[in-house]
């Protein structure tokens, strides 16, 4: 999936995202950071499509998946080429059973062996969901939410998986569980990741490659490995100092952006 220098507007007037590029290898995971209200989400909304839900356009750029065009398609389309998005703070269906939202997401396959099949697949990698299968969705906790959603998404058979915040409001251990669940959907189903994350030491521990974000625009990616040790990077994102210290946020508030930053 490539993004070529697309700018996003909403209700015609409000820019957003101005000229970003990004680029998410097949099979690969890639990392997008950034603080908040810096452009992540609308970003994976263009890609999906669902801009168009909150009046906002991609009004110059394109968004290529497979070679073709996808910024213009509608977002049912866009599922069935197999772009999946999974959006922060899940969006579960809350009233309905963890069987139904799981079956809701293969709305888009036809073949009923292989919806079977995936089901099967899912509920190895989420044994829980097992367990809770006639349970209603809204009486589970943050982290089995957070598994029904990533559940929810493999049932459409992803090439490429969006993921919005899956660490948002989930305890240390969780997390670490989810990103493991993350990595191992990586590596047995080959679909590429792209990851939206606050926390940035996880997200460049799993991920090939990264990008940051700041206010619409990219100021600055490269591999994974480059960025933990990049001392921008390590100030400003993992919170620590050349003493490996943490800053404060009155520090970090302050921080006057470098010259390449702004190029």
């Amino acid at each position: 999936m490539k993004v070529n220098n697309i700018e996003v507007v909403y209700n015609r007037i409000v820019l957003v995202l101005r000229g970003i590029s990004l680029e998410v290898p097949e099979g690969k995971i890639v990392a997008f950071l950034g603080s908040n209200g810096a452009g992540k989400s609308t970003t994976l909304k263009a890609i999906s499509g669902t801009l168009r839900y909150l009046d906002g356009e991609v009004v110059k750029g394109a968004i290529e998946f497979a070679g073709e065009p996808i910024h213009q398609k509608d977002p049912p389309d866009i599922v069935r080429r197999g772009v999946i998005h999974v959006p922060e703070r899940r969006h579960i269906f809350r009233e309905m059973t963890v069987d139904e939202n799981l079956r809701a997401g293969a709305y888009s396959q036809k073949d009923s062996q292989a919806i079977q099949k995936s089901l099967e697949k899912v509920l190895d990698y989420f044994p829980i969901l097992q367990a809770r299968h006639k349970q209603t969705a809204g009486y589970l906790s943050g982290g089995e939410q957070q598994m029904l959603a990533l559940g929810r998404a493999m049932m459409a058979t992803p090439r490429l998986l969006m993921l919005d915040e899956p660490s948002l409001g989930l305890a240390p251990l969780l997390v670490r569980e989810i990103f493991d669940l993350i990595v191992r959907i990586n590596r047995d189903s080959g679909a590429a990741i792209l990851v939206v994350e606050q926390n940035a030491n996880i997200a460049l521990a799993i991920s090939s490659h990264g990008y940051i974000m700041e206010n619409g625009k990219i100021v600055m990616d490269g591999e994974s490995a480059q960025l933990r040790e990049n001392q921008d990077v390590k100030e400003f994102y993992l919170g620590l100092t050349d003493q490996a210290e943490r800053k404060s946020y009155t520090e970090v508030k302050h921080y006057k952006r470098r010259k390449r930053w702004l190029s």
